[in-house]
């Protein structure tokens, strides 16, 4: 967990969870997740799409990301490392911008299937309830909605040609 967390600060106060329901086996979405090529189909927000995609995909492995928007300059690069992986079920892993002082949040997503559809749940916790301001402040449900979106499509796409 965040290790920094405000004294009294509960862990609601941190946290979103965003949960999407697809038409698709948990194989599909954890492929998505784990490998590179469908990585940069989907992660991010639309028109902010991955050109910098490193995946260490295993426990205690490391992941880069950087976004490029329409100005053609690349963000900070972003990442972390995989704290659990529990395939076709489970994805934890922590994430901070590659930057003096960044602070971090720990992701889990969780792949729920049931007669061929999938629950995907992407549960966020920041350090403090004050970064979780901050985060919503700068559109990351919105972000984090557009980027599940695109996953719809790349899953889809994965589902008709299995």
């Amino acid at each position: 967990m965040a290790a920094n967390a405000s004294a009294g600060e509960s862990i609601a106060d941190r946290e979103v969870v965003i949960t999407r329901t697809y038409d698709v086996p948990a194989r599909l979405l954890f492929e998505a997740w784990s490998k590179p090529e469908h990585l940069m189909k989907w992660f991010g927000p639309v028109g902010w799409p991955l050109t910098l995609c490193e995946v260490d995909f295993r426990k205690g492995g490391r992941y880069r990301f950087a976004m490029t928007g329409s100005s053609g300059v690349q963000n900070t690069p972003f990442g972390g490392h995989y704290l659990e992986i529990v395939p076709n079920r489970k994805i934890v892993f922590d994430n901070a911008f590659e930057e003096a002082g960044s602070k971090k949040m720990i992701m889990t997503i969780t792949f729920e299937e049931k007669d061929g559809r999938t629950t995907l749940t992407w549960h966020t916790l920041f350090e403090s309830s004050a970064m979780k301001k901050e985060y919503m402040g700068m559109g990351f449900e919105e972000g984090t909605g557009s980027g599940l979106d695109q996953l719809g499509d790349v899953v889809a796409a994965l589902k008709g040609a299995a």
